[in-house]
């Protein structure tokens, strides 16, 4: 145990001789370091691309209206009477003609029935007072007969003669209003709620009516535009037909696709805009009366323009740029000039070439010469569908 001891003191004392022999010396141990590492290369940043594409771009200007029916038909009475019968069910298809509903017909029967018999009477009174025409006529040519008696006869002849018009119109009087008892749909169309139930007595001055018809095959949309674009409209008109586009609001969703009809006759001087109509097939029943819609009105096409995602086009100081990816994955800031930007496509008319591939986000990481990483899918050729 002593011996142990006295080996550690040993040890020490022969540290610290080391240690002043080192001061004296001017030369001290340091620990062998490993020399660093070179610093590594910074990650590429992630951005999402598109190719520059070339294609002929349709012109728009966009209005906000609302659908309405082509022809829209408030069927109502038009004699009195309890309505008998309703032959239709409600969002019935119906075309002209189609028997909708009958009011009872018997009073309407009887007054034909007696209208027609008051003429048969007429009739077969005219006949006798005609015969006694020819009789006095002759009696008179003989001096049996006076000449007074003649002329009497005459005028009864004439009163039944005008009564037996007046029969005739009432007949058709009569007829008509007895045609008035089958309510006949007016055009083609599409049944809307029925507004009054059979058992009811209804009067030809009731202003509710009994049903609605909306004519939607075809249909129109009306819609306001500044009166700045009438001279573009007008333009377009002259070289055709000018195709318009229904979308519903959330600026994206297509409905249909169809023409302008024509401007309004005026503008309205208290709101500086201008009424348009436009007309679509709608065979797939997209619009309906009276709901809201985008209308874009195509007043011409720029051709082979060149096109990338609204989104790619930034804004600096110095004016529009987008970021060009180049072969060596490496981006490049490019100025631009910009004709056009709509439904999320920028039309670019310098500063670019089709086929070129630009960063549409995380443009906000970048700069001039910054390595960035793509995905396969996340390249696609901007063509669009022109509409």
């Amino acid at each position: 145990m002593r011996l142990g001891v006295r080996w550690l003191a040993a040890a020490a004392a022969l540290a610290g001789l080391c240690a002043v022999a080192g001061l004296a010396s001017g030369v001290f141990l340091v620990p062998r370091l490993h020399a660093q590492a070179p610093a590594a290369a910074p990650l590429p940043i992630p951005v999402g691309v598109a190719k520059v594409a070339q294609r002929d771009v349709p012109v728009h200007l966009v209005g906000i209206g609302n659908v309405q029916a082509l022809y829209s038909v408030l069927v109502r009475a038009r004699v009195d009477g309890y309505l008998d019968r309703i032959l239709f069910a409600e969002g019935q298809e119906v075309h002209k003609g189609d028997l909708l509903a009958i009011i009872d017909p018997r009073p309407y029967q009887a007054a034909l029935d007696q209208a027609i018999a008051q003429k048969a009477r007429d009739d077969a009174g005219l006949v006798t007072a005609r015969l006694d025409l020819v009789r006095y006529q002759h009696l008179a040519r003989t001096d049996f007969a006076p000449r007074q008696q003649v002329d009497d006869q005459q005028g009864a002849v004439d009163q039944l003669t005008a009564a037996i018009k007046g029969d005739q119109a009432n007949i058709e009087a009569a007829a008509l209003n007895l045609s008035y008892t089958r309510l006949v749909s007016p055009i083609d169309g599409k049944i809307g709620l029925r507004m009054v139930d059979p058992g009811n007595l209804i009067h030809a001055t009731d202003s509710a009516g009994i049903v609605t018809i909306a004519q939607i095959h075809p249909i129109t949309a009306v819609f306001t535009l500044p009166e700045e674009a009438l001279p573009q409209v007008t333009a377009a008109m002259r070289e055709g037909a000018v195709p318009v586009l229904a979308y519903l609001s959330d600026h994206r969703t297509r409905l249909a696709e169809g023409r302008l009809l024509t401007p309004n006759n005026s503008v309205d001087a208290t709101t500086g805009t201008i009424q348009l109509k436009a007309i679509f097939d709608n065979a797939d029943n997209a619009l309906w009366p009276g709901a809201f819609v985008e209308a874009r009105v195509e007043v011409r096409r720029i051709a082979g323009a060149l096109t990338v995602p609204e989104a790619a086009v930034q804004r600096g100081q110095s004016g529009l740029f987008v970021f060009v990816v180049q072969p060596d994955e490496r981006v490049a800031l490019r100025p631009v000039k910009e004709a056009l930007e709509q439904d999320g496509t920028a039309v670019i008319t310098e500063g670019l070439h089709a086929g070129e591939t630009v960063v549409t986000s995380g443009q906000s990481r970048l700069q001039n010469g910054t390595r960035v990483a793509t995905h396969a899918d996340a390249v696609a050729d901007h063509t669009g569908s022109g509409g």
